[in-house]
């Protein structure tokens, strides 16, 4: 068993489900109140879009996203509770507005628990084939600062009716 890490992980119940060709790797700060850090991360030969096949299940929650986007990948309502909510220019922060034009940050909270994520890809159709990676941070005081944030952005949504094949 030692000689196979991943074989014991399963047989001692540690393995969780990801991806084919993904890591998920967790990992907290020294201080008294330990910041927890979730770093989620791809190869390209993964072929996994990474807001939609990995973040949303990951953490298991609605997502409000601010990046540039294309014209392909949209806002994804198709699942109650998992839905990936693009968030619209302009935002305001301390009183400046920011718009998706100006601005190169790529970051998302979730709408349950506490996270905030920043994200090397923007949400465009390309990183399903590109490496990608997410460091996702669980505290409440980083979370609700870029959660007013979104919040005062609007969300860009479609309805979106899946036909059966």
């Amino acid at each position: 068993m030692n000689s196979r890490p991943n074989l014991k992980k399963l047989v001692d119940g540690e393995s969780r489900f990801v991806p084919p060709l993904t890591v998920s790797q967790e990992i907290s700060t020294e201080s008294a109140q330990g910041l927890k850090v979730t770093i989620y991360s791809k190869g390209e030969k993964s072929r996994y879009e990474m807001y939609k096949r990995i973040l949303v299940k990951q953490l298991k929650s609605t997502i409000k996203v601010w990046t540039t986007r294309d014209n392909i990948l949209k806002s994804d309502c198709r699942k109650v509770g998992r839905n990936i909510k693009l968030i619209t220019s302009p935002i305001s922060v301390n009183g400046d507005a920011s718009t998706l034009e100006n601005d190169v940050s790529q970051w998302l909270v979730s709408e349950a628990g506490n996270k905030f994520c920043a994200i090397d890809k923007p949400y465009h159709k390309s990183q399903a084939k590109e490496p990608a990676m997410a460091v996702c941070i669980d505290d409440a005081t980083i979370f609700t600062r870029f959660n007013e944030i979104a919040t005062v952005g609007t969300f860009l949504q479609f309805i979106l009716v899946s036909s059966s094949s």
